[in-house]
């Protein structure tokens, strides 16, 4: 097995504006997924499934819920000597700016990551999905006495412009880097290291293993405020740097789109990204001591229900129904992702819940949303981008804002 203190950062992200309205009130990473976690689960489980215990994550926008949920659901105990701690961006003397970037990000919480003394920086996305075993990569980044390992992932010709795309040697060393090239520029970008000729191109993950020395000296030394953009191709020239192969599924979240696909696929029956892994890739998430779903005269297909929801008399083809869902008679939900409620009665209001005759179609429904009766929402998938008060219409899916109340008999 691989030695060495390893400290994982996790990136936050920026306003996350392809994602709004999911994140007018959140972070990215605090975005719910998957009916009952957060997008920041999928990290932070990968690096404790990997044994790595101690976990920063950068944030400054929104970050009360993330803060809230990581308070609540990562507690070690005194044995295990481990953390996961949210680190905002702060005003200090030598610093009165926000994050810049991936990079400044780092550089500005340096100080903290300093005192844990690691020999090792993990620097991960918090809107990713994928399983991952970093033992792996930290045991190529020491075999081959790597400044830098980037994680890599082998891609196609029509998805390799949107990436950051390397070309390695026979040794896995990074020869050559481009930053979302053109496709006239990507016959010369094939790797042979990919096997795959279908996929001969080699995509940035965003996934860095960092000698801490390295990394300490290469944010000092420079005022580059971005990881994929400046400092990685400038360590290629003079750095050791290795890209690490991972050929498995690796999903960015980064719109309304992808998570939407991304949340609809688990209701497949073998999805490409898999919650059931108990074993090797369990995920942990918030502990709520939910009673179990409860189901009347319904039809339920192909979908996911969380704890603490109430269906009655519904139909629900495809769909995820998150958790405290309350889904009353003659109500048909298709294709369609309710990220479900907080609570289910606060002080004197009413209960939140989807009402009577209602239709839903390739929509996501928010948090805490109360629709009335004889609500209808069709199809918006070649239709225009949309926003209104109460909803967005994005890449053709309807998102109903958090909060939102929606009378009866409106239709969208």
């Amino acid at each position: 097995m691989p030695t060495g203190k390893v400290i994982a950062v996790i990136l936050g992200g920026g306003q996350g504006t392809r994602l709004f309205p999911l994140t007018l009130e959140r972070s990215k990473p605090a975005v719910p997924f998957g009916a009952k976690y957060r997008l920041i689960d999928i990290p932070i489980s990968n690096c404790l499934n990997s044994n790595l215990n101690k976990i920063f994550v950068l944030t400054q926008y929104n970050s009360e819920s993330l803060n809230r949920h990581i308070n609540e659901t990562y507690q070690f105990d005194s044995f295990r000597n481990g953390f996961v701690s949210l680190l905002a961006a702060e005003q200090t003397l030598e610093r009165k700016d926000w994050f810049q970037g991936t990079a400044d990000a780092v550089r500005q919480t340096l100080r903290h990551i300093r005192v844990q003394r690691p020999d090792y920086v993990l620097i991960l996305s918090g809107d990713q999905l994928y399983h991952m075993d970093f033992r792996k990569l930290l045991k190529f980044h020491i075999d081959k006495q790597a400044d830098i390992t980037i994680s890599t992932l082998p891609v196609n010709a029509e998805k390799a412009p949107s990436f950051g795309i390397m070309q390695l040697d026979k040794n896995s060393r990074i020869v050559n880097f481009k930053e979302k090239p053109t496709v006239g520029e990507l016959q010369n970008l094939k790797s042979e290291k990919t096997n795959n000729l279908e996929k001969p191109y080699l995509a940035s993950m965003g996934i860095y293993m960092f000698t801490y020395k390295i990394l300490e000296e290469l944010l000092e030394n420079s005022t580059k405020t971005d990881f994929g953009h400046d400092i990685i191709p400038e360590s290629i020239i003079n750095q050791n740097v290795y890209g690490y192969v991972f050929d498995d599924y690796w999903d960015d979240i980064g719109s309304i789109k992808s998570y939407y696909d991304s949340n609809i696929s688990l209701t497949d029956i073998l999805p490409p990204f898999t919650l059931y892994e108990e074993i090797d890739h369990p995920i942990y998430f918030r502990r709520r001591y939910l009673p179990p779903a409860k189901v009347r005269a319904s039809r339920i297909d192909e979908s996911i229900i969380a704890a603490g929801a109430i269906i009655e008399g519904a139909t629900i083809v495809k769909s995820l129904i998150g958790i405290r869902s309350i889904i009353k008679k003659d109500t048909t939900i298709i294709n369609s992702v309710v990220l479900g409620n907080d609570y289910y009665k606060l002080f004197n209001d009413e209960p939140l819940f989807i009402g009577e005759g209602c239709h839903l179609e390739r929509t996501i429904i928010d948090k805490n949303v109360r629709i009335g009766n004889h609500v209808v929402i069709r199809n918006h998938k070649d239709d225009k981008d949309i926003k209104e008060d109460l909803y967005w219409i994005r890449e053709g899916i309807t998102v109903i804002k958090k909060g939102a109340v929606i009378p009866s008999h409106t239709v969208i």
